[in-house]
């Protein structure tokens, strides 16, 4: 759900579709070799010209489609600034007849499908909490690396194997949905080597750091809450690349300091396989009113 301030007044995009002579939400169809978040940013460029962040999940909508089948769509919401705007490429074409900014009342009586008001419903909701503006922390868990049974140097060398190198790889598209503005890793090598397609696909540097390494954590010297407050207090995105011992803590101290109870989902994201990784979404205004949403990942295989 694209949405923009204009005039001081919430719109959002609809979309005009060509064939079907509808009016909704735009969306699309998972590609193989992507991640959900990848297709929903790839989606929206290639129906609406926009170049968007995603923002905090909405939620699913599940539907039965006219040939019997059912679907199961996944939807976030994308503040769309100005310049995303005036580079927009969009033209009208077999798919998408036309783009239409709306308010959220119009958007109420002009959509065609109700699962798409609820949808609008969900996000008015939001809006009125003053939660839609949100900041993401990323967690990620390093991809699979050789055992440490296997390796006779110390354990902060131990490589990536294959199989953690294509999770690296499968996930960087999706971590990069997100936009983050600062990529930290733990300075053990499985972390860095599975940070580095992250980095090079935004063309960003990472920051190297042994105090949220799990020979840190062991050692009982991690600085995971400095490491935490710090990103908070920054509000803006950021991913943090640990280790599956060290993850827990980091999770469980941003549910603290942003007054979060521990529920089934967010006890599913302290507990992440290698190469998934979990997005924490913090309120800009109300960050100690607990995470507006979490969500978890794994690699594009």
């Amino acid at each position: 759900m694209c949405w923009k301030i204009s005039e001081g007044k919430v719109k959002i995009l609809l979309v005009h579709r060509t064939q079907h002579k509808d009016v909704s939400l735009p969306k699309g169809k998972l590609d193989p070799g992507e991640t959900l978040p990848q297709c929903a940013v790839r989606e929206i460029a290639e129906e609406t010209g926009l170049a968007i962040t995603l923002g905090a999940p909405l939620g699913t909508v599940e539907y039965t489609m006219p040939n019997g089948r059912s679907k199961i769509v996944h939807y976030w919401q994308a503040e769309v600034g100005q310049l995303a705007i005036a580079n927009s490429t969009f033209v009208s074409n077999d798919e998408i007849e036309a783009l239409q900014w709306v308010s959220l009342k119009r958007a109420r009586r002009i959509l065609s499908y109700a699962h798409d008001v609820e949808l609008v419903e969900r996000f008015a909701e939001r809006l009125e909490r003053g939660r839609a503006r949100t900041f993401a922390i990323i967690a990620v868990r390093h991809g699979k690396a050789t055992p440490p049974e296997q390796w006779d140097g110390p354990d902060a060398t131990r490589p990536l194997i294959p199989k953690g190198c294509e999770q690296a790889r499968g996930i960087a598209a999706g971590i990069a949905a997100y936009r983050p503005v600062k990529l930290i890793t733990s300075n053990a090598t499985r972390c860095v080597d599975t940070i580095t397609p992250t980095a090079e696909l935004l063309g960003m540097p990472v920051k190297e750091t042994e105090t949220i390494s799990q020979d840190a954590y062991q050692a009982g010297n991690d600085s995971v809450q400095k490491v935490v407050h710090k990103r908070l207090a920054h509000q803006r995105t950021a991913v943090i690349c640990s280790h599956g011992p060290v993850l827990p803590e980091l999770i469980g101290e941003i549910a603290h300091v942003t007054g979060t109870p521990i529920d089934e989902e967010l006890r599913r994201a302290t507990m992440l396989a290698t190469g998934e990784f979990s997005v924490l979404h913090v309120s800009l205004e109300h960050p100690e009113g607990g995470l507006v949403a979490v969500e978890t990942h794994g690699p594009a295989l």
